[in-house]
């Protein structure tokens, strides 16, 4: 029997995204509640920033003309952070400090290595250049400007810009609600006695995490049996709280793979088969909730390097889009292979590597699909063509695990 060929992968990644609708709604949050939350509106600043011209350093604010008339001159203020100065007299100078305010009239700062105080009197080396040392009033952030786009996925410094601007609560996104569940008579949890046959379920640890890191709201269904009946019930559990599903195990095409046929029979399968190595067996559709609508469906593999790499090249984005978030640029790396890879697949593999310290990338001596040791080891992913050879030497594009995680 001829089976339908595979889809190659951004005609699959493709598909996949244009099912993913972003969650309506917004709510409020504290902004030191905000991290890795998704913007919901433009944020707007109603300052400056600075908000006022301030001191770069520890030193003197002085006059400039009082400077090039001669090379001391009376302290007539002492200006800490977070006071209000005086108007800087003519043949005078201010004690500033990193922070302060700069007293009107002032138009430089001498930093303090270039200046001797003798009693009220200060003797300067050098005569600065006009603004030295100074910030200006709005030289990081003018009033009225977007500090933060909707989409925006809040990083800490995201929030320390928006608290820098007087932002104390933030739009944001509603989090995704993701049931997952993992299939597989085989699977024990770690902590209970391993009978013969069985494994430990390091996929459950994984994609549980890889969920919660992206910010969304994890309901965790545990290990679902080897049965049609009962993964149908799980689909249907799933559905019913949930925008987005997640498996793992259970995608292929033997006796006991159950998940094909049940989401089949709980709603649709769109896709079954992509052409990349690891993780040829993925598939999306949709499960009917019993109140009606629907929930997304994304089916990863089971062997865990399989479902680590599908989960990056194919949920992330998917929940991403969901979240509101703006969509990643490429950030890959053009890197020297410090390895050679010279019976590559007929299928666009994704290949553990990381740093070394020349400057290039080794390889991972094993690439097995279930060798999860790899993506510890590794720093991220060399995305390699279809059928194409790798000597050392050539360039690669790499893609850092520290982008995705």
């Amino acid at each position: 029997m001829n089976r339908p060929a595979l889809l190659d992968f951004d005609t699959a990644l493709g598909q996949l995204l244009a099912l993913a609708q972003p969650l309506a709604g917004q709510t409020d949050v504290p902004t030191a509640q905000g991290l890795g939350r998704v913007l919901a509106q433009d944020q707007i600043s109603s300052l400056d920033v600075p908000p006022m011209d301030n001191s770069q350093m520890d030193g003197w604010a002085v006059r400039r003309a009082d400077l090039l008339a001669g090379g001391e001159l009376t302290m007539s203020q002492r200006i800490a952070a977070g006071s209000v100065p005086s108007p800087l007299l003519p043949g005078t100078v201010a004690r500033v400090f990193t922070g302060a305010m700069i007293p009107p009239g002032a138009d430089a700062v001498v930093m303090q290595e270039q200046a001797r105080l003798d009693g009220e009197r200060v003797h300067f080396e050098a005569v600065p250049e006009p603004g030295e040392w100074i910030r200006r009033a709005g030289e990081d952030i003018r009033r009225g400007a977007v500090v933060l786009e909707a989409g925006t996925r809040l990083s800490p410094q995201a929030l320390g810009l928006a608290a820098s601007v007087g932002l104390a609560r933030l739009p944001v996104k509603p989090r995704v609600k993701v049931a997952c569940f993992f299939t597989g008579d085989e699977l024990a949890m770690p902590g209970e006695p391993l009978k013969p046959g069985a494994i430990y379920n390091s996929n459950r640890f994984v994609l549980t995490a890889l969920l919660s890191r992206l910010g969304c709201d994890v309901t965790d269904l545990g290990i679902v049996p080897d049965s049609l009946e009962a993964t149908r019930a799980a689909l249907r559990d799933a559905a019913a709280a949930s925008d987005l599903i997640v498996t793992s195990g259970g995608m292929s095409v033997g006796e006991e793979d159950h998940v094909k046929p049940a989401l089949q029979a709980e709603g649709s399968l769109k896709t079954w088969q992509v052409a990349i190595k690891p993780g040829k067996p993925l598939a999306w559709g949709e499960v009917r909730r019993a109140q009606g609508g629907s929930a997304q469906f994304i089916g990863l593999p089971g062997n865990p390097v399989s479902s680590f790499v599908t989960f990056l090249l194919f949920v992330r984005p998917f929940i991403l889009r969901m979240q509101g978030a703006r969509e990643d640029t490429d950030r890959s790396l053009l890197m020297r292979a410090d390895f050679d890879w010279p019976k590559p697949d007929r299928r666009r593999e994704f290949l553990r590597a990381r740093f070394n310290a020349s400057g290039g990338l080794d390889l991972f001596v094993n690439q097995g699909s279930g060798v999860l040791t790899s993506t510890v080891w590794a720093d991220g992913l060399i995305d390699n063509p279809p059928q194409q050879a790798i000597a050392r030497g050539d360039r690669v594009r790499f893609l850092p695990f520290s982008e995705w995680l």
